[in-house]
């Protein structure tokens, strides 16, 4: 699955995105963020605030609790203000 990061968390990560493979266990996009977070420093400081962060599977958004099975893409952004 391709996981994409936008704006603040972009930076944070220190990349754009990456190319994962989770564990089947890893079944919705707050079990991502968990999984994501206990792979190193940089990714627990990153998305350490849960609360600020919103997510896109397959190009849709969706809450924490949604399934990221079968998807192809994930993004992790800040939330989207407009004007």
């Amino acid at each position: 699955m391709e996981l994409l990061y936008f704006a603040w968390v972009r930076e944070a990560m220190g990349r754009g995105g990456e190319r994962i493979d989770p564990p089947a266990e890893v079944v919705t996009v707050a079990d991502l963020i968990g999984w994501l977070r206990a792979r190193g420093p940089v990714e627990a400081a990153a998305l350490a605030d849960v609360a600020r962060l919103r997510a896109a599977v397959d190009q849709r958004f969706v809450g924490l609790d949604a399934s990221i099975v079968g998807a192809r893409e994930v993004a992790l952004f800040p939330p989207v203000t407009g004007g």
